[in-house]
C-alpha cells in the first residue's frame, strides 16, 4: 500500500512538473560556443542570457516564463543544419542566430520548414535576406554596406597606393572582400593583388612574402579574427608596416590578445558602438556589475530578443508567422535605437563606421 500511494505521489509530483514546463516559453540562441569563433559565440549568450534573465524579471511573455536553449554549431554549417533541425523539432518559435554567415543560411532553410523564425545579430552576407525566406531578419548590416564604407575609406587615405584584398574562402570573408573589391573597381581603383588562404591556417608566411615583394601599403581582411591576428604578427616579423584593415569579425579583444600591441593602427568596420548609445546606458552598467564587457555583438542579440518579446506581446501570440507579420509592420525600440525592417528582413536604416585598435588592446572611431 505505502510503494503505490509512492507511485502515486510521484505521478502527481511528475504530472505537475510537466504542466509547469508546459507553461514555459522556450527560446533559443545559437552560435559558435566552441572552435575558433568562440569568443563570438560568447557575445551571443551572454546578450541571449541577459535578454530572458530581463523579460522573466517582468514578468515573462503572455505570462510564461521564458527559458534558453543554447546550441553549438562551431561555425560549421553541417552542424549548425543539425542544430537547426533540433531546435525545430523541439518547437521552439525563435532561434537568435547564428553567427557566421555559413551557418545562418543553412540553418535557415531547416527553420522556414521547421516553423522557427530566426533573427541574426551578426550574419552579414546579403544571401541570408536575398532568398525570400519568409522567417529570417537580421539587426546588423550587411556585407554590401560595410565593404562600400571600407572602400571610400581607402579611396581617400590610399589613392595611388597599393592595396591587397584577401579572404579565407568562407561566405562571410570571401563575400566581404568580394564587396569591398567591387566598391573599389567601381571607382576606378585596382587592387594589387586578390588572394585566399584557408580558415584555420597558421602560417602565412607565403603570403606576407607576397605583400612584401609588391610593397603593399594596405592589405583588407575578409576573414576571422583569428587568422587576421596571425597574418598581422607574420607581417611585423618580416619587418611589414603595412596597415590592415577587416571587417565586424575584428570586434573582439580577443584579436588584441592574439597582436598584443601589434594591434595598434588596424582598422575596422562597425556600427557605431552600440555601448555609447543612450539606449544601452542601463543595460551596459548592469553587464558590468556582472563583470562582462558588452562589446562586439553582445548588445545585438539583447535587441533581438527586444524585437521579438515585443512583437510577441503585440501579437499575442508566439506563432512565428504571426510574430513576424508584425515585426515587418512596426518599429520596435532596443538598446541599438529604434528599429524597423524591410519585406525582405534587413533594418531599414544602418551605419557603419571606421574603428582603430590601439597599443593597449582598445579601439575607437574614427574620422574618415
Amino acid at each position: 500500500m505505502t510503494l503505490k500511494l509512492l507511485g502515486l505521489a510521484f505521478g502527481v509530483s511528475l504530472a505537475l512538473s510537466t504542466t509547469a514546463l508546459a507553461q514555459d516559453i522556450k527560446v533559443s540562441v545559437a552560435g559558435p560556443m566552441t572552435g575558433g569563433e568562440s569568443a563570438f559565440g560568447r557575445q551571443l549568450k551572454n546578450g541571449a542570457e541577459q535578454a530572458v534573465v530581463d523579460l522573466n524579471a517582468k514578468g515573462g511573455l503572455l505570462g510564461k516564463k521564458l527559458v534558453l536553449d543554447v546550441e553549438d554549431d562551431a561555425c560549421d554549417p553541417k552542424q549548425a543544419r543539425s542544430v537547426a533541425e533540433k531546435i525545430a523539432g523541439d518547437g521552439i518559435p525563435f532561434v537568435a542566430g547564428h553567427f557566421c554567415s555559413s551557418s545562418s543560411i543553412p540553418a535557415s532553410e531547416a527553420y522556414a520548414d521547421g516553423n522557427v523564425l530566426q533573427i541574426t545579430p551578426a550574419s552579414t552576407n546579403p544571401l541570408f535576406t536575398e532568398r525570400k525566406l519568409w522567417n529570417v531578419l537580421r539587426v546588423c548590416g550587411r556585407d554590401d554596406q560595410q565593404g562600400l564604407v571600407a572602400a571610400e575609406y581607402i579611396l581617400k587615405n590610399y589613392k595611388g597606393k597599393n592595396v591587397a584584398i584577401l579572404n579565407d574562402k568562407t561566405t562571410y570573408g570571401k563575400g566581404l572582400a568580394d564587396e569591398t573589391k567591387k566598391a573599389l573597381n567601381k571607382a576606378g581603383f585596382q587592387e594589387k593583388m586578390f588572394e585566399s588562404y584557408n580558415k584555420g591556417d597558421n602560417d602565412f608566411n607565403s603570403i606576407v612574402s607576397r605583400l612584401k615583394r609588391d610593397a603593399i601599403d594596405l592589405v583588407y581582411i575578409g576573414g576571422y579574427h583569428r587568422e587576421a591576428g596571425l597574418i598581422l604578427r607574420q607581417m611585423r616579423d618580416q619587418g611589414l608596416s603595412t596597415v590592415m584593415m577587416a571587417g565586424d569579425a575584428m570586434n573582439d579583444k580577443e584579436f588584441a590578445s592574439i597582436t598584443g600591441p601589434l594591434a595598434a593602427g588596424t582598422l575596422f568596420t562597425f556600427g557605431p558602438d552600440p555601448r555609447n548609445k543612450p539606449t544601452a546606458k542601463q543595460i551596459v552598467e548592469t553587464f558590468k556589475g556582472k563583470g562582462i564587457d558588452p562589446e562586439g555583438y553582445t548588445l545585438y542579440t539583447y535587441a533581438a530578443f527586444q524585437v521579438w518579446s515585443q512583437a510577441v506581446e503585440k501579437a499575442k501570440s508566439t506563432d512565428p508567422k504571426k510574430v513576424i507579420e508584425t515585426i515587418k509592420a512596426g518599429d520596435w525600440d532596443t538598446v541599438l535605437g529604434k528599429m524597423a525592417f524591410d519585406a525582405k528582413g534587413d533594418i531599414k536604416a544602418i551605419d557603419y563606421v571606421v574603428y582603430k585598435w590601439d597599443a593597449k588592446g582598445g579601439y575607437a572611431e574614427i574620422n574618415p
